[in-house]
């Protein structure tokens, strides 16, 4: 099984770029994840991981994701290589994005609505009939 789940914040805004052959749409950035430990005395160190997403997932994200926006990305690992006018040949190693969230939470002020939800292409659950009602914090068996 080859799934990443990733969540941390973009150092830039995605780039967006189209294939020669078929026109499609693909936006590249990268996401700056903390590592889970930080070492005494040490700051927190990120990892800067490379994201590619395609077609629709890829034009929400060049829509929608700024530079230093927290966000998620669930996707697959996939690496590849080529050849440079050269001959030199390079390595790349980046995750293709199947699934983008934000993360960060409603900023102060922003009364702007929009008709998706944190997922994309969902839209708003509207649905308010529940099987499960939490009435208090205290009524919660963990």
């Amino acid at each position: 099984m080859n799934k990443a789940i990733l969540m941390g914040r973009l150092t830039r805004d995605p780039e967006v770029r189209y294939t020669q052959t078929s026109n499609t749409l693909v936006a590249s950035f990268s996401l700056a994840v903390n590592r889970r430990f930080v070492r005494q005395g040490e700051e927190r160190q990120a990892d800067f991981i490379n994201i590619v997403a395609w077609g629709k997932l890829g034009e929400f994200c060049s829509k929608y994701f700024r530079k230093g926006q927290q966000v998620g990305i669930i996707g697959r690992i996939q690496t590849r290589t080529w050849d440079d006018d050269q001959g030199q040949k390079h390595y790349v190693t980046e995750v293709v994005a199947e699934e983008a969230y934000f993360a960060d939470s409603k900023r102060d002020g922003d009364n702007s609505s929009s008709t998706f939800d944190s997922t994309f292409g969902a839209m708003p659950n509207t649905n308010t009939n529940s099987d499960f009602e939490i009435s208090s914090g205290d009524d919660l068996p963990f």
